[in-house]
């Protein structure tokens, strides 16, 4: 793998990934030792907004982010095929206090769980949505619409399963607007390592992560305190349809129709940034 980095020893790994109990259910077996590590990993814990900046600055030599900054760091990080959020009926909702028109939606104020996010890519891929847009942690966005302080509100993670706890009303999915306009699974999130990692240990590393999700689905118990003490929302109901919603075939491998659906959502995106993809592509070799 190429180098734009410092020489670096990678005798340990900064990790990053989400409170989310997508992340934590793929990743419990091998930050707890349960399936072995190819080095030393140091985890980071933290909202996907944070991630999706730290990966900007390129400090984490292994982290989840969000398909919506992958244009902005192609040239530091390569996709892995393991530990993706990709699939159907996974996707952002826009919601409201009462219902609104798409002839409202044009100049509505939104608030966003990050502008940095594949849910704020898709609001501005639908093209449906101009008015300005408030950022906030993902957990306020729901709580700012509910006072009326947002006209709408982007909606992600277990926010998809509880709006309704609030009085709010679904406006738009726009997993389906996206199903329905290109005929692709919907990727959200996927995890990514440094270029200049080795690649014999880019590819541990890939291989861990999906060890660790197969022991995951094969033992889904054993996490479940681990998922708990990190989530937002403690429904275990929720948790359980986070996790079948987000944790789906993809994220064991790819494919060839994830990767496809990551390379039309990127490459709509970088065309929009003046970007080129990367002549070595998006995903490790």
């Amino acid at each position: 793998m190429s180098s734009v980095f410092p020489q670096n020893t990678f005798q340990s790994l900064r990790f990053g990934l989400s409170p989310c109990p997508n992340d934590t259910y793929i990743f419990h077996a091998l930050l707890h030792g349960i399936v072995p590590a190819p080095a030393a990993l140091r985890p980071h814990m933290a909202d996907v907004e944070e991630l999706n900046t730290l990966a900007q600055k390129g400090q984490l030599e292994v982290t989840k982010l969000s398909l919506g900054v992958v244009a902005e760091v192609m040239d530091r990080y390569a996709l892995l095929s393991s530990g993706a959020a990709l699939g159907w009926g996974c996707g952002p909702l826009v919601v409201a206090r009462k219902g609104l028109t798409p002839d409202d939606w044009k100049n509505a104020t939104v608030a966003v769980p990050g502008l940095l996010t594949t849910a704020n890519l898709l609001l501005t891929l639908h093209g449906g949505f101009q008015g300005p847009r408030q950022e906030m942690l993902f957990s306020d966005v729901m709580p700012a619409v509910a006072r009326g302080e947002a006209d709408l509100g982007l909606v992600i993670h277990e926010g998809r399963f509880t709006y309704e706890k609030l009085g709010l009303t679904k406006v738009l999915d726009l997993g389906q607007w996206w199903e329905g306009e290109f005929h692709l699974p919907l990727p959200l999130g996927a995890i990514a390592v440094r270029r200049d990692m080795p690649l014999p240990l880019a590819r541990r590393v890939q291989s861990a992560i999906t060890g660790s999700l197969a022991y995951a689905n094969a033992h889904p118990d054993t996490s479940r305190d681990y998922i708990r003490s990190h989530a937002q929302e403690m429904d275990e109901n929720v948790t359980r349809a986070h996790i079948k919603t987000f944790v789906t075939d993809f994220s064991l491998d790819l494919g060839a129709s994830g990767r496809t659906a990551i390379e039309h959502l990127v490459g709509r995106a970088a065309d929009m940034a003046g970007k080129k993809l990367p002549a070595e592509g998006l995903f490790l070799r």
